[in-house]
Parts: structure tokens; C-alpha cells; sequence
């Protein structure tokens, strides 16, 4: 009984090694092997190919070569995961601006192979069977032992060198007539010697250091000094003249440090072409309203004058317009870098102080009259 208990146990175990085993290789393509795919007629020799692994963590593997003057082949293999894959080719590395091969196997399609212009970060303003890339008639699409095997020929002297890969959302796969595709699960920058075949991939994003100055300046001009440039001509008029003194010198480093973060936001938006109109727009606005206060400032009329009221009127609303704006946009510019909650929290900490401390001197204020 016992003998036959170790017997089955034995069996079971043997099994779902061997049944563990034939799934990881059936999902696993390596360099160490040949590109052999059933029932397709190759128009070149596969055995000329390069073959690099591409994305270790979705375990890509892109083998290449040029293998007529003039044309190059590519052939990437993924995990089939009911999910499209993508190979991009860019001119710096970014999604925006560059154009792509994208191909998906579903249940209801043989295979679909597109290219698409990635005109934006939205899905709106990626467009199916556009781009700059000039293909041969040569395509593959094929899923093969659990693998997606996505093969193009690129009718090129040189392909550019920074390659993008992406992978899609399981279940998530366009469909007909407009075939848009959905937002990818996962993507990955990198550059690649054709002729050595070494491949690295970009561990941070591309102007990193110059967002981050763009976000930093602008947050502490705009949206931290401006507050305090408030509060001291608010609170602090018992001081006379040194609040005034004090208000001018903190507005104009506020002032300066906004007008170089917005400089800043211009390169990086002529760097990267992200999509962030409503980002730029609130930032031009916002420094519009600056440049008016501080035409304002020079244009003040004397404290006697009877148009005093109206421009203290004027003066202390656009502030408070330019303050209430600058905060937003602080924090949907942390948003759209993607910074994390470091930065969000960060700055919810200090303009909380801020807040504190206005709103405790608003009570002063208040019980002293």
C-alpha cells in the first residue's frame, strides 16, 4: 500500500515537472536557437540573422540583419499573452514623434501586423497605417509553441538605433474598422549597435535632469515664494516700509525663478513634443499674469491718488488668480512627470505651512479689530 502511495506520488511529481518544464520552453525563445517557424516561406536565410535578447524582463528577443543593400529584416519574438507587441524606431529615444510596428493574434483574426505614427501619449493620437517607416512587402505575424513571432523588412540604408518595445494589455487588442490601440501594459527604450549588436536600455527617462529643474523652479517661484510675497504684504504692514521692501524682494526672485522654469518648459517641450497643452496653456497664462503685476507695480498711482483703491483692487485679484493657478498647475505638472508621491507630498507639506500660517494670522487679524 505504502510502496503503491510512493509510486503515485513519484508519478505526480514527474509529471508536473515535466508538464512545468514543456511550459516554460514552450513560452522561452533564446539566441542559442535557430528561427524555425512551421509552415512559413522565408525571403531570406533566417540562419543570417542577428539575434539579441531585447527586454529581459518579457523575455524579447530581436533578430536582425541586413540582408539585401537597402533592406533591412527584423524578426521579434515575445510570450504570446493575448496582447499585442511593439517594436518603435526613434530618432531620441521617446514614444512621441516616432513610428512603430505593431502586431496581435486573436481569436477571431489570423494575425494583424500595422504600422502606427505615435503622434502623441494618447490613444487618440496614435494613428493606424501611418509613419515614416518604408516596408517592403514582407510581413510576418505568426503565434507558434505559446511565442508571437512579428517580422518586417525596412527599406532603408540605416534604421535608426533607438529602438522602443511595448507590450500591451492582455485581452486589450484593436479592433476593426479603426483599430486604436489601447495604452501599453509595459514599454521599454533602448539603443542598439547594428554592427556590433550591442543593445542597452535607458534606465530613466530622457531629460530627466531638465524636467525636473522645470518642475523645482516653477514650484518654488510660483508656487511657494509668491505665497510668502503675499502673506508679508498682508500681515506684516505694521512694519512699514519694510514689509513693502520685503513683498518687492520676494515677488521678484518669484518672479525670476518662474520666468527661468517656464524657459525651461519650453525646451523641454521642443526636446520631447509631449502632449501637454493644457500644462503649457495654464503656464503661458500664468506667466501673463506675472508680467502683469509687474507692469502693475510700475504703473502704481500715489496712495493719495483716488484710482489707489482700484488698482489695489486690481493688484491684490490677479495675485490671487495667479497664486490659486500656479498650485494646480504645480501639482498637474507633478502628475505629468510622473513623479510619485514624493514630490506631491513634498509640496502638499509646505503649502500646508503656508496655509497654516496665513490662516492663523487671518485670526490675529481678525480678533484685533
Amino acid at each position: 500500500m505504502k510502496e503503491n502511495s510512493r509510486f503515485i506520488v513519484f508519478i505526480t511529481i514527474t509529471i508536473a515537472i515535466f508538464g512545468l518544464s514543456a511550459t516554460v520552453n514552450s513560452q522561452t525563445d533564446a539566441c542559442s536557437s535557430s528561427l524555425n517557424l512551421q509552415n512559413v516561406n522565408l525571403p531570406f536565410d533566417a540562419a543570417s540573422l542577428h539575434c539579441l535578447a531585447v527586454w529581459d524582463s518579457h523575455n524579447y528577443i530581436l533578430r536582425y540583419s541586413q540582408t539585401t543593400p537597402g533592406t533591412w529584416t527584423f524578426v521579434l519574438s515575445a510570450p504570446a499573452a493575448n496582447s499585442f507587441v511593439a517594436m518603435g524606431f526613434s530618432s531620441n529615444g521617446q514614444m512621441v514623434g516616432s513610428s512603430a510596428i505593431v502586431g496581435w493574434v486573436s481569436s477571431t483574426d489570423a494575425g494583424v501586423i500595422k504600422q502606427y505614427y505615435l503622434g502623441g501619449t494618447t490613444p487618440t493620437l496614435v494613428e493606424p497605417d501611418k509613419g515614416n517607416l518604408v516596408l517592403s512587402n514582407f510581413s510576418l505575424i505568426t503565434s507558434q509553441s505559446s511565442r508571437l513571432y512579428l517580422g518586417f523588412q525596412l527599406v532603408t540604408d540605416q534604421p535608426l538605433s533607438r529602438l522602443l518595445y511595448s507590450i500591451g494589455q492582455t485581452g486589450l487588442l484593436p479592433v476593426a474598422p479603426n483599430y486604436r490601440l489601447s495604452e501599453h501594459s509595459d514599454k521599454v527604450s533602448t539603443s542598439i549597435n547594428y554592427i556590433t549588436g550591442q543593445t542597452k536600455s535607458s534606465t530613466g527617462r530622457p531629460y530627466t535632469r531638465l524636467r525636473r529643474s522645470h518642475g523645482a523652479l516653477n514650484m518654488l517661484g510660483w508656487g511657494i515664494l509668491m505665497i510668502i510675497g503675499v502673506i508679508v504684504a498682508r500681515h506684516l504692514k505694521s512694519y512699514d516700509p519694510l514689509w513693502f521692501y520685503l513683498h518687492i524682494c520676494i515677488q521678484s526672485f518669484a518672479f525670476v525663478f518662474g520666468i527661468i522654469g517656464v524657459i525651461f518648459g519650453f525646451v523641454l517641450d521642443n526636446k520631447t513634443n509631449a502632449d501637454v497643452s493644457t500644462h503649457k496653456a495654464l503656464g503661458i497664462f500664468i506667466l501673463v499674469l506675472g508680467c502683469l503685476q509687474v507692469m502693475a507695480f510700475l504703473a502704481r498711482p500715489q496712495k493719495e491718488s483716488k484710482a489707489r483703491k482700484y488698482w489695489n483692487w486690481y493688484h491684490q485679484s490677479v495675485g490671487r488668480l495667479l497664486i490659486i493657478l500656479a498650485v494646480a498647475n504645480v501639482f498637474y505638472g507633478i502628475h505629468l512627470g510622473k513623479e510619485g508621491t514624493g514630490w506631491n507630498a513634498g509640496y502638499g507639506v509646505v503649502l500646508a505651512i503656508l496655509v497654516v500660517i496665513a490662516v492663523i494670522l487671518e485670526l490675529k487679524l481678525w480678533f484685533r479689530k
